[in-house]
């Protein structure tokens, strides 16, 4: 397992790229942390009864369509336990909102067709309002409810920054943040704020790392 470097102190936290074994564990973890995000809430219609089903099916294709393009997918652990993680995908290295004939295929089965069109139509929106032309989007990220408030977000984050010194030609990192709470933290960890984005009846904040 290729180790990503992070500046935390602590002998027993790390950050590595996610093995394929891991994927399961985190698209778990994935899915408690975004079960209540409104842009997801809106898209796969939280009312009907098979919500969190269609919920669960998106994010293990997406995760499975970052792992087949090559896509950087980082875990931070304590010790040995899986306590984050964060998906980051570029146009540029192959991953487009129209994904793949197979990713699509499998989220119109297991999202339905209009939920598949919205989400590929979140990222179109979201990509437009980026001002980088090569660029990468945390599409995913997420700590365990059990280890939130301690700090591993922060450590999450650093791995990230770090991460783009493996793609040199990459300005930055974009995210949609959509609840107060992770608007507050990406500033803090130096994202700056862009403009607001609407998608569907969901509005969210346009937020940038720029590469130092």
């Amino acid at each position: 397992m290729s180790q990503v470097v992070t500046n935390a102190t602590k002998d027993d936290i790390r950050a590595a790229y996610l093995t394929a074994e891991e994927l399961k564990l985190a698209v778990s973890l994935l899915y408690q942390s975004y079960h209540d995000d409104p842009v997801f809430l809106e898209i796969f219609n939280a009312e009907k009864s098979d919500y969190e089903q269609r919920l669960r099916s998106s994010i293990r294709e997406e995760l499975n369509a970052f792992w087949q393009a090559k896509q950087p997918i980082v875990g931070l652990y304590l010790g040995e336990t899986l306590v984050g993680v964060a998906c980051l995908n570029s146009r540029h290295d192959g991953v487009t909102a129209e994904r793949f004939w197979h990713w699509r295929l499998k989220m119109l089965l297991g999202a339905g067709y209009f939920s598949t069109k919205q989400m590929i139509e979140k990222e179109e929106t979201v990509m437009a309002a980026v001002p980088m032309t090569n660029f990468h989007v945390l599409s995913f990220i997420a700590i365990h409810p059990l280890h939130q408030h301690h700090g591993f977000g922060h450590y999450l984050m650093a791995a990230v920054n770090t991460l783009l010194e493996d793609y040199p030609e990459s300005e930055g990192v974009a995210v949609y943040a959509t609840n107060e709470k992770y608007k507050v933290f990406f500033k803090d960890v130096d994202y700056e704020f862009i403009k607001e984005v609407t998608v569907g009846n969901v509005s969210g904040s346009l937020m940038v790392h720029y590469r130092k």
